[in-house]
């Protein structure tokens, strides 16, 4: 029974985390609008959460700043309220320690009072215990009075120092006032009660609405709820409050809710009058910049995602329709067709477009010089075997026993493979043109070496080069052994180049050829066809062929540039 191998832990880790990486390829693949728009709402969103907070931040701290002003609003109020009634007890102390009050001469105390409070809007009054009107500077004196309107008034005899009253409508002037009281002492023994009247109107100064934050009011309230004077005008004075659920001692902020609708309000407690100070505004409008700015936030939010959705997708689709069109090029060049570059809005799509365009170009190149290079090894190895064959019948005639043609057969070959190796083993740092000459025209050297002659400075050719004039030099010399110098015992060859700072010349000059076959117009075989096409396409070569008389000469004319390197002898 075989038994299983246990995996390590290193391969149950490796296997989990290539199902993950499955399980993410299978299930992550989206459009690339998705992972576009994905990347817009991880920008857009947090901003857009640090900008509620912000803007949530900012209105809390406006608004503790509005609700700090309206406090020092409140507190400047109960400020003015308290200096106005000060001012209204220390006149009653003064009038009555200075000796001018004399309840047996009325007439006398009337005269005096109504001088000493001339411009002060106030008038003053005198009570009796049984709360019967006896002065009034506010009418002529004699006038029939009747009982006080004030209804605390009871409070204020049994006091033993200043009171201020609440609001209450007096029937001497008809209007709504307040009295500061000061009780005192008659010459019968009897109570009475000194006291100065404000018509409660003028305390509205106190409760301006300029010195408010806009869309709030305030009020100045007595101890029974009543307003004495408020900045609106729908609080009138004499008429109860209409925040009953407002303490009678409250001071700081709170919020009310009264008749369905929500007031934040803010107050103060006056201890020196017994009123409250109290400014208040609907929820609403205290909460208006809050939602005016979450609106705008909100509102522009929307429009700015819009847009930038917007842009997204319409970037999306043109980047999707740019990679159609490319996948398309490439079905084309896999299918082997031309392809053009296209003009496209994104840049980088752009430049893989013209890359693909050079691929097809440089494929379509390759593919001619493959059908050009796929002649040619036909064509080379049609000529290997003529040399091969001219080899064998050379050794074969110069050779007097077996061993001997052996030997020189033998030779010939490995003096072809040289040739071959050669372009392979110096493709990198370049061909000498001597050294390739002479490998390219060894298989075809006969005995005496003086029928071959070599003559030119030291030239380098990068493998482009040396390849071609390996080809050509290959062809020259197959024409030779075929039908040219090489053809008999006695015909040359000489082969000259030189280098000048524009040019590489070469000559290749054959003597002593037997040219009777070729008297009329030389054929032009392959050969001929393939050196002018190579020279002329690959090295944009200049050809001169002349038929001598007793050979062919070629005059090769090659422009310099980066593929050609001279040596130490240029």
């Amino acid at each position: 029974m075989l038994k299983t191998p246990e995996r390590s832990e290193g391969e149950v880790s490796s296997g989990g985390l290539q199902a993950v990486a499955a399980f993410v390829r299978q299930y992550v693949r989206r459009p690339f609008s998705f992972y576009l728009l994905s990347l817009l709402f991880i920008a857009i969103v947090p901003s857009f959460i640090f900008s509620f907070v912000i803007v949530k931040r900012s209105v809390d701290a406006q608004e503790q700043v509005v609700i700090s002003l309206l406090k020092a609003s409140t507190g400047s109020i109960t400020r003015i309220v308290e200096r106005e009634v000060e001012g209204m007890m220390t006149t009653l102390k003064v009038l009555s320690t200075s000796g001018a009050v004399d309840l047996r001469n009325m007439r006398g105390f009337y005269d005096r009072a109504s001088s000493a409070l001339s411009g002060t809007h106030s008038n003053l009054i005198v009570a009796d215990s049984a709360q019967n009107m006896q002065m009034s500077t506010g009418v002529p004196f004699g006038t029939l009075l009747g009982r006080a309107s004030d209804p605390e008034i009871d409070l204020a005899l049994e006091s033993s120092g200043t009171l201020v009253s609440g609001v209450f409508f007096a029937n001497t002037s008809k209007s709504w006032v307040f009295n500061v009281y000061l009780p005192i002492n008659g010459p019968d023994g009897q109570r009475y009660l000194l006291g100065l009247t404000q018509d409660a109107a003028r305390m509205a100064k106190a409760v301006n609405r300029d010195t408010l934050s806009p869309g709030w009011n305030a009020a100045l309230v007595d101890g029974r709820g009543k307003v004495i004077a408020s900045s609106d005008p729908s609080a009138r004075s004499g008429e109860a409050f209409f925040l009953d659920e407002l303490p009678q001692i409250s001071i700081g902020v709170s919020d009310v809710n009264e008749h369905g609708v929500d007031y934040r309000v803010v107050s103060e407690f006056s201890l020196i009058t017994g009123w409250r100070i109290v400014a208040w505004a609907p929820r609403e409008i205290v909460d208006a910049p809050i939602l005016w700015s979450f609106l705008w936030l909100s509102l522009g939010g929307i429009i700015f995602a819009s847009i930038a959705i917007a842009g997204s997708l319409i970037i999306a689709r043109l980047l999707t329709q740019g990679v159609k069109l490319l996948a398309l090029d490439a079905r084309r060049l896999g299918g082997g067709e031309m392809i053009e570059p296209r003009r496209y809005v994104i840049t980088e799509v752009e430049a893989v477009s013209a890359a693909l365009a050079r691929a097809a170009a440089a494929r379509t190149r390759a593919e001619a010089e493959i059908r050009l290079l796929m002649r040619e090894v036909a064509h080379r190895s049609k000529n290997q075997l003529t040399v091969i064959q001219s080899m064998l019948a050379q050794s074969a005639a110069s050779s007097e026993d077996t061993s001997e043609f052996v030997d020189a057969f033998r030779k010939r070959l490995a003096g072809l493979a040289r040739s071959t190796d050669l372009m392979i083993a110096n493709a990198a740092m370049g061909v000498d043109f001597r050294e390739l000459a002479e490998d390219q025209l060894q298989p075809f050297a006969p005995d005496d070496p003086d029928r071959i002659v070599l003559d030119g400075p030291s030239l380098r050719l990068d493998t482009q080069m040396a390849q071609t004039l390996g080809m050509v030099l290959h062809e020259l010399a197959t024409n030779a052994i075929k039908h040219g110098a090489l053809a008999n015992a006695t015909g040359a060859i000489k082969l000259e180049w030189s280098v000048s700072p524009g040019t590489i010349t070469i000559r290749w000059r054959e003597t002593g050829a037997d040219l009777v076959e070729l008297a009329q117009a030389p054929r032009r075989g392959f050969g001929s066809v393939v050196i002018e096409r190579m020279l002329g396409m690959a090295l944009r070569a200049e050809l001169d062929r002349t038929m001598h008389a007793d050979g062919i000469e070629w005059h090769i004319r090659i422009p310099r540039g980066g593929e050609a390197r001279s040596g130490a002898g240029d």
